[in-house]
């Protein structure tokens, strides 16, 4: 009796599934490539604190060095990747078509040129050799600290080189100072005995914004999971801004880079988190590095004139606010 029944309950299911147009397998989980930046490592909160199941979206998180996940990404192997504001258009310059669906936070002194010992300032650097990943966000900060010292490229010898590498690069003596992001900056300065840091995104807020970015036919076929991803997000801003949380969220976050707990707590003070009213506001159309469009505007404007690309990329087709704006 149980054969027949089961026999009898299963063509019925599927036909109603085809007359309804519900599919009867499970979706794949969201596949978001993610690297070693404090505001992205907080995505391992939302999976450690079961936010992505208490939305209701299945996510996979795919750890990377940072290059190593936009070109995952450009590959199709991953629906989502988390990246700076700038490399999001060079992705979409060089065909890996994204849009920015969300604003994690800004860079607000994670980003440094660490220069070795006796070079005290930006002026000191005329004639040195910088360790910088050349046509990167790395890039433009330098460019930035030159320029706000009066200076430019031409008066300093560039020394291409993976960011991951920054520490023992600047430690080996082959350059006189690099750029790179936390945890590598700060890795940078305890190689280095006397080393300093001459100059970070503190010095520009707003030039490096950190985001994830979603490939546009994921968002086309899944814009209700994502949205439930965004709403996992924000469950993680929620979480990190409670005093209450400090210690386990310092646990989960130093976990995935391998430091202590007290060895990760600085990083979070370079990085300026945002809560959701912050990044609606970053959202809105303006200029200059106060918002993500005159970020990125400044950004794409960079990269065209250093001919990391030889077209602009159309900013607006790169962000969607619609993800922060629809949570409640």
């Amino acid at each position: 009796m149980k054969k027949t029944m089961v026999s009898m309950i299963k063509p019925a299911a599927m036909a109603l599934a085809l007359m309804t147009g519900v599919s009867m397998t499970t979706a794949e989980p969201l596949k978001i490539a993610y690297s070693d930046w404090p505001g992205w490592v907080a995505w391992d909160i939302a999976q450690e604190k079961g936010f992505f199941e208490k939305q209701g979206v299945e996510v996979e998180l795919l750890w990377f060095e940072y290059v190593a996940s936009m070109d995952a990404f450009a590959a199709g192997k991953a629906d989502a990747v988390c990246v700076a504001n700038g490399d999001s258009m060079v992705l979409n310059a060089t065909g890996a078509r994204n849009v920015m669906i969300l604003v994690n936070d800004y860079s607000n002194g994670n980003d440094k040129i660490v220069a070795k010992s006796g070079i005290t300032d930006v002026k000191g650097l005329k004639g040195k050799k910088i360790g910088v990943e050349i046509g990167f966000l790395s890039h433009e900060l330098l460019m930035k600290a030159l320029q706000d010292n009066g200076m430019t490229e031409k008066d300093v010898e560039l020394i291409n080189m993976p960011t991951h590498q920054a520490a023992q690069v600047l430690a080996s003596g082959d350059v006189d100072a690099i750029v790179a992001w936390q945890p590598h900056s700060g890795m940078a300065l305890k190689a280095s005995e006397g080393s300093t840091a001459v100059y970070t995104t503190a010095d520009a807020p707003g030039i490096i914004y950190d985001t994830l970015a979603v490939a546009p036919g994921s968002l086309l076929k899944r814009k209700d999971d994502w949205q439930k991803v965004a709403a996992a997000w924000y469950d993680v801003i929620d979480y990190m801004s409670d005093p209450a949380n400090e210690e386990e969220m310092l646990k989960i976050l130093s976990a995935r880079v391998g430091l202590s707990p007290a060895e990760y707590q600085p990083f979070l003070s370079g990085t300026r988190m945002l809560s959701k009213d912050e990044v609606l506001t970053v959202l809105e159309m303006g200029e200059g590095f106060d918002t993500l469009y005159g970020s990125c505007t400044v950004v794409n404007d960079f990269f065209v004139a250093n001919k990391v690309y030889e077209e602009p990329v159309k900013v607006k087709r790169c962000i969607d606010p619609s993800f922060t704006k629809n949570i409640k």
